[in-house]
């Protein structure tokens, strides 16, 4: 039960305890109880909305994923430099790596500009950060599952016989 009620969650955080108990015919009272173990443990961090920006008129959103590469610390490996990252407020994800690179950080900013300064002056300055390179989002086409471009509507004519 409790996989089906994180894969309800995830698909939709909107869905009240009573839709999750019809959807999967268990008691309203055991899925309040087992979300609320699921929080206790963790494993349920928190609920978000997904907002494509790119819609929205007045509001202005840079994304930017930045490979880095650093120096992991004797006994804290890359737990420490990665704590020190996601503390800035212009961080929305930090991700340990396999391959070329070891960290990506995904930054929001208003401009390209203000991306770029949060790397030049905040970020690439940190002790045992080597290098970064800074790749911007064009354009969001799916994100956490979710498809950003508007359905095409079928507008022609239904002709019967």
């Amino acid at each position: 039960m409790r996989n089906k009620i994180l894969e309800l969650l995830e698909e939709n955080s909107q869905y009240t305890f009573e839709d999750i108990s019809i959807m999967i015919g268990i008691p309203i009272e055991e899925v309040a109880s087992i979300v609320q173990q699921l929080e206790d443990e963790q494993i349920i961090c928190g609920y978000k909305t997904l907002i494509n920006w790119d819609e929205v008129e007045d509001k202005e959103v840079v994304t930017a994923l930045i490979e880095v590469k650093v120096t992991p610390q004797r006994g804290e490996g890359f737990d420490k430099i990665a704590k020190r990252i996601y503390m800035f407020k212009e961080v929305t994800s930090v991700y340990l790596m396999s391959g070329g690179f070891d960290l990506t950080v995904v930054v929001e900013g208003k401009s390209m500009k203000e991306v770029a300064l949060f790397v030049g002056q905040k970020l690439a300055p940190l002790d045992n950060v080597l290098s970064t390179g800074t790749h911007f989002v064009l354009k969001k086409y799916k994100e956490h599952k979710v498809i950003f471009e508007k359905q095409k509507k079928d507008e022609r004519m239904i002709i019967s016989p």
